[in-house]
C-alpha cells in the first residue's frame, strides 16, 4: 500500500494532472480520441476576460496537433454543471475573433472531476453540444462536450479506460491506494507524483485550508437546507396540514414543529 496524498485537494490535483504524460493519458482516455499536449497550464485567465466574470481554468492545454482544446476542472461546488457550462462556453467565444466565422478554430473539451460526488449520483454525464434529429441521430456538426465525472459512483458498468481512472482517484480520498491494483503506467505515475513526501509545508497549509473551507461551505449549506425546510414546514401548517404529515415529509421533529408553532 502506498501513502499518497488525497485528490480531493484542488493543490494535489493539480500537481499531479499538470504532469503532460498524466493529463495526456487521462484525457485520451476520457475523451476516446488521440490526444497530445506538451503544456499544461494551471489557474489559466483570458485577458480581456470573456463576459463580466473572468474564469479561472484549473488545468488547461490545446493540442493544436488534432486542433483541441482541453480544460480539465477539479471541483467542489454546488453549482458546478451551470459554473463549468460557464467556463466552456467562455473557451468557445475567446477564440472568435470576427462575425464573419462563428466556428471555433478548436475543438473544446471540458472533463470535470466531482470528487466529492454529486446529488445524481451518476459516475459519467455528458452534456452534448451537437445537434440531434427528432430520432436522436446526431448531426456530427459541432464537436464540443462537458463530461462530468464522479469517481465515487464508478462500478463494473462504467466502462474502461474511464472507470480505471475514477476508482484510482477515489481510491486517493482516504490517502492510502494500492498500486497492484492498476497496471496502467500513467495511474503509476500519478501515485508516484501525488506521494505525500512531495509534498511541501505549505503544500499541507494549503490542503488544511481547503479542508476548513469545506467544512464551512458544508455548514452553510446544511444551515440553508435547514432554514428552507422550515419555511416548507411553516407553509404546510398554516394551510391546515396536519402535523404528523409535516414530520413524515420534512423529516423535522414533533418539538421543532412545535417551536415554529410558536413563533
Amino acid at each position: 500500500m502506498k501513502k499518497v496524498a488525497s485528490l480531493k485537494y484542488g493543490v494535489v490535483f493539480k500537481k499531479a494532472f499538470c504532469d503532460p504524460e498524466i493529463f495526456t493519458a487521462f484525457a485520451q482516455d476520457i475523451l476516446g480520441l488521440p490526444v497530445h499536449v506538451e503544456l499544461v497550464e494551471t489557474e489559466k485567465e483570458f485577458d480581456p476576460p470573456v463576459g463580466y466574470i473572468k474564469p479561472r481554468f484549473d488545468l488547461f492545454a490545446e493540442d493544436t496537433q488534432h486542433r483541441i482544446i482541453i480544460d480539465i476542472q477539479h471541483a467542489r461546488t454546488g453549482d458546478h454543471y451551470d459554473r463549468f457550462l460557464y467556463y466552456h462556453c467562455a473557451a468557445l467565444l475567446e477564440q472568435i475573433a470576427s462575425s464573419h466565422n462563428y466556428r471555433p478554430p478548436l475543438a473544446v473539451y471540458t472533463v470535470v472531476v466531482l470528487t466529492s460526488g454529486d446529488r445524481h449520483q451518476c459516475d459519467i454525464a455528458v452534456t452534448d453540444f451537437d445537434p440531434h434529429d427528432l430520432a436522436g441521430r446526431p448531426l456530427k456538426e459541432i464537436p464540443h462536450k462537458v463530461i462530468y465525472l464522479c469517481p465515487k459512483y464508478a462500478d463494473d458498468n462504467t466502462p474502461e479506460p474511464c472507470r480505471a481512472w475514477l476508482r484510482a482517484i477515489n481510491d486517493t480520498l482516504d490517502e492510502e491506494v494500492d498500486e497492484s491494483l492498476y497496471q496502467q503506467s500513467a495511474i503509476q505515475k500519478l501515485f508516484a507524483a501525488i506521494q505525500r513526501s512531495q509534498f511541501s509545508p505549505e503544500d499541507r497549509a494549503r490542503m488544511i485550508e481547503e479542508h476548513h473551507q469545506e467544512e464551512l461551505n458544508q455548514s452553510k449549506f446544511e444551515e440553508g437546507m435547514k432554514k428552507a425546510t422550515q419555511r416548507i414546514a411553516e407553509r404546510m401548517l398554516r394551510q391546515g396540514i396536519a402535523p404528523e404529515l409535516i414530520a413524515e415529509a420534512t423529516g423535522l421533529s414533533a418539538d421543532e414543529l412545535a417551536e415554529l408553532v410558536g413563533r
